[in-house]
């Protein structure tokens, strides 16, 4: 399954944060050149993140952004769910509106599995989970 856009760049700068400083703000200017997000783009989600509660923001000098948790407290469902892209049950792989194993689509079958097993990994990995090399640049284009 290849997530959108949206949800791989709430995910990149969030382990960028989790990877950085946890007790220093990141300016987002900072947070989009570490990363390769547009800043413009990254404002919106950011934005998402800290009205989900998993971001604080400090406004003025010294402001920027910064985990509101630990990283053993966010989950990447908590990240995909402030951004409107986690999983759910019933949605339908079509865009048909109601899916269900009593009206299913074509795909209902297998997407159902796959949107359950991508629901289990957005539960149970969290931040802390993730191998961070603050050495590793963002690849814009690809990579992360």
């Amino acid at each position: 399954m290849v997530l959108s856009q949206t949800a791989e760049y709430a995910l990149r700068a969030m382990v960028w944060l989790a990877a950085h400083s946890p007790e220093e703000p990141v300016r987002a200017s900072d947070l989009s050149s570490g990363t390769g997000i547009p800043v413009h783009y990254l404002s919106k989600i950011l934005r998402r993140l800290v009205l989900a509660g998993v971001l604080t923001s400090q406004k003025g000098q010294g402001g920027g952004f910064s985990l509101a948790r630990s990283p053993e407290k966010i989950r990447f469902a908590d990240i995909l769910a402030a951004v409107d892209v986690y999983p759910t049950s019933d949605r339908c792989a079509f865009g048909w509106g109601d899916c269900s194993a009593f009206n299913p689509c074509p795909l209902h079958r297998s997407w159902s599995g796959l949107s359950r097993s991508v629901r289990e990994w957005a539960d149970t990995t969290t931040l802390a989970d993730v191998e961070h090399d603050p050495d590793r640049k963002a690849q814009p284009g690809g990579g992360g």
